[in-house]
């Protein structure tokens, strides 16, 4: 890829140059629909000719851009997909600190940063989760503090089933505390594993959007995987 940067007219303008044609449909979206919203979200305008694209706007916003896409043509060079929420994400990695951008771009290229489970490619799509699958990568225990829906547990599965489907380990167990969030459930029916799965259920979403329904049965049944509550986990020696 390619970049040639011109100042003449009232804005300056970046020119960038894309090697693989066969990437740029998936790289510009349906109808342009990436870079119209990248267009909408840093206010720019964004002309595709061919293998190119000419981004036009403040400075600053046109260098969010261009990260932004050399971001995501390394994701598709890496086999990665790339949707409106992967361009939403490469816009925030790109607005953190210019050389935690560039450091994203590339341990992206490389491949580090992406856990590979048999359904999905699962990278970070914040600055505070690339540092969190970072510490899973170098770390034998990492810690992830946050608030909910910042994806702690998720890419904690996503690391897990990517080292047991890749054969870096043999088993893992996922546990968590199975208490309520504030609210009072009462007695739930059924037997022990009916009244905790409940509390469980994000493990079980997780395993269920990362591989084939049978194989997470067939890994539950033979004890591969093991979704245990915290309470149960006291005195265990792994």
């Amino acid at each position: 890829m390619s970049q040639q940067v011109t100042s003449d007219g009232p804005a300056p303008s970046l020119s960038l140059e894309f090697d693989d044609n066969q990437l740029l449909p998936t790289l510009y979206g349906d109808f342009d629909r990436h870079l119209a919203r990248l267009e909408q979200t840093l206010g720019i305008t964004i002309a595709s000719r061919g293998n190119s694209v000419i981004i036009a706007g403040d400075a600053d916003a046109v260098e969010i851009a261009r990260i932004t896409l050399q971001n995501l043509y390394n994701r598709l060079t890496e086999g990665l997909d790339v949707s409106v929420a992967e361009v939403d994400a490469a816009v925030r990695m790109a607005r953190d600190a210019e050389q935690t951008a560039r450091d994203g771009v590339e341990e992206l290229a490389s491949g580090n940063l992406v856990m590979r489970t048999p359904k999905r490619h699962i990278s970070a799509r914040s600055p505070g989760q690339q540092r969190y699958i970072r510490g899973l990568f170098d770390s034998e225990l990492a810690f992830g503090l946050g608030p909910a829906g910042t994806g702690k547990t998720y890419l904690a599965v996503a690391m897990a089933v990517s080292m047991l489907t890749s054969g870096q380990v043999d088993r893992i167990v996922l546990s968590r505390p199975a208490v309520e969030a504030g609210e009072r459930l009462g007695f739930l029916p059924g037997d022990m594993r009916d009244k905790i799965d409940p509390y469980l259920r994000p493990l079980y979403d997780a395993l269920y959007d990362m591989m084939p329904p049978e194989q997470v049965d067939r890994r539950l049944e033979t004890g591969e995987i093991e979704v245990a509550p915290l309470a149960f986990m006291r005195g265990r020696t792994l």
